[in-house]
């Protein structure tokens, strides 16, 4: 396969070889994607036919959990079918389908952890003004440039990715199509546009990740002023779930992106990939809802039991 042109389809990254341990992978993923599937699914009724959660902290959510459906429904299932067919391949428009997916909501679900930094913020060190600043219009406002800059910036990636030449094979060291991965089967007279694209990536998630960091520092800075212990328990209890999504989500993410990759990669690596393209959708209903009395009041409101 010399160029672009002739590439039909990736082969991609198994777990194993073994028939008995691809059908253990199957289960695994299933198992995993279901209940990811049921968590965000619960989740976004609960706040959708819920009016005690229509709030701006609540919106955001729901927004989130739709996210986590669509991001874990682009790598999990392929991957399900290929261990299920004993077969590895997938398709070159598979292959651009998948990255523009996975990017389109890795990038609108950073944008909108961002604004529910900011949320968090206006809630607690703009307590006075938080009704005018967050009312109903700007969350619509800012949760529709998040979907916005998100189909922005995955075009921008699919775009400059695949109109690459593929010169190095059509073997992708992954379990989904991953852009460091496209990048090692490219030529190197036009790889160097990807780095650009990739530099200019990873100035704008610092940048939302500085954002974050200030405003979590103005906002414990304001908690620690509060003068009664429950005043003080309220606000971590409402900081704490999304500091911890952010972490994970970061944290994981830049080991999986910044990582040279190699031919043959490590365990290490693949466990982190796993984790923030498969764990993440599945924990960050988990974490939202395990200290939230608001959402286990409205899943129990929508379940119908006392």
């Amino acid at each position: 396969m010399s160029n672009g042109n002739t590439l039909t389809e990736f082969l991609l990254l198994g777990f194993s070889d073994v028939w008995e341990l691809k059908i253990l992978h199957f289960v695994e993923f299933l198992v995993i994607y279901m209940a990811a599937l049921m968590r965000n699914f619960l989740i976004f009724m609960a706040i959708a036919f819920d009016h005690h959660l229509h709030t701006p902290m609540y919106f955001f959510l729901m927004n989130l959990s739709l996210l986590d459906l669509g991001s874990i429904s682009v790598t999990v299932p392929k991957s399900m079918a290929n261990s299920l067919m004993n077969n590895r391949s997938i398709s070159y428009a598979g292959c651009v389908a998948q990255v523009f997916f996975l990017l389109f909501f890795f990038g609108v679900d950073f944008s909108l952890l961002t604004i529910m930094a900011y949320d968090r913020y206006v809630a607690i060190c703009q307590t006075l003004h938080y009704d005018t600043m967050m009312n109903s219009r700007a969350c619509v406002q800012m949760a529709a440039g998040a979907w916005i800059s998100g189909i922005l910036y995955s075009v921008l990636h699919t775009g400059n990715t695949f109109t690459l030449t593929f010169c190095g094979g059509n073997m992708v060291d992954q379990f989904f199509c991953e852009i460091p991965h496209l990048l090692n089967l490219a030529c190197s007279n036009s790889y160097l546009n990807e780095i650009g694209v990739l530099a200019f990536s990873v100035c704008l998630v610092l940048g939302c990740f500085i954002f974050i960091t200030v405003s979590y520092v103005q906002i414990f800075k304001s908690v620690l002023r509060i003068p009664s212990e429950q005043g003080r328990h309220k606000a971590f209890s409402i900081c704490l779930p999304h500091l911890t999504v952010v972490s994970l989500f970061v944290c994981t993410g830049i080991f999986a992106y910044l990582k040279p990759t190699s031919n043959s990669p490590s365990p290490l690596y693949l466990m982190a990939t796993v984790l923030y393209s498969v764990f993440t959708p599945i924990m960050n209903p988990i974490i939202y809802s395990m200290r939230n009395k608001e959402i286990k009041a409205a899943l129990r409101r929508l379940s119908g039991c006392r």
